[in-house]
């Protein structure tokens, strides 16, 4: 099981640099999610990052194919509103691309588009979401016996649901405010990894 941390779109790039170079050793990915920054804000961002030793192969840039294949990111992950999977993928064949799914329907789409993973959610209550209905482990479960790529579940995951989802067989789980609005970020991704490292059988690798 593979640790994501997804960031938030709400801090300076000082801020974003230190706590992502603070706790990138505790994650597998880093996904660059900065909705409001401009194609340059994102580059310097990311040379930030790895001037101070964040290595490009943990970076997946959100939307942004552009920034994710000129800087030689590790990937990008796509939305709704973003580029088909099958095109990225065509035009850009050495990009790790994840796609963001809220649907049975959609996971499939995406693992015939090519995708290399999918990202699920929201799976558990979120006050990023407030007033919808979380998807549960219900429809969780059915991805995960209909899909042969990874499937990595997002929303509400607390270090105590780790347990549950590595039973459910997600081959990762993704964190945003647990980690970035955590009041010692390094801290919470440690706590959050201790809770992954053990050994589950059947998982994907990606």
């Amino acid at each position: 099981m593979k640790l994501h941390v997804i960031t938030d779109g709400k801090k300076t790039e000082k801020e974003l640099v230190d706590i992502l170079c603070g706790i990138h050793s505790f994650v597998d990915i880093i996904h660059i999610r900065e909705k409001q920054r401009t194609a340059k804000e994102l580059v310097s961002l990311i040379k930030n990052l790895t001037d101070q030793g964040v290595p490009l192969k943990k970076l997946i840039v959100n939307d942004r194919v552009d920034v994710a294949y000129a800087m030689g990111a590790r990937g990008v992950q796509l939305a709704y509103h973003s580029l088909e999977v099958s095109e990225v993928r065509r035009i850009f064949p050495l990009l790790h691309v994840g796609c963001s799914v809220h649907s049975f329907d959609e996971a499939v789409k995406a693992q015939h588009d090519g995708a290399d993973y999918v990202l699920y959610g929201h799976v558990y209550r979120t006050s990023s979401k407030i007033g919808l209905q979380p998807r549960g482990l219900k429809e969780l479960r059915k991805k995960l016996a209909s899909l042969s790529i990874p499937v990595i579940a997002i929303g509400g995951i607390t270090p105590e649901k780790v347990e549950e989802l590595k039973a459910c067989g997600v081959d990762g789980i993704a964190i945003m405010s647990g980690i970035m609005d955590a009041p010692d970020p390094v801290k919470a991704a440690r706590n959050y990894k201790s809770k992954v490292l053990v050994e589950t059988e059947g998982l994907h690798e990606y």
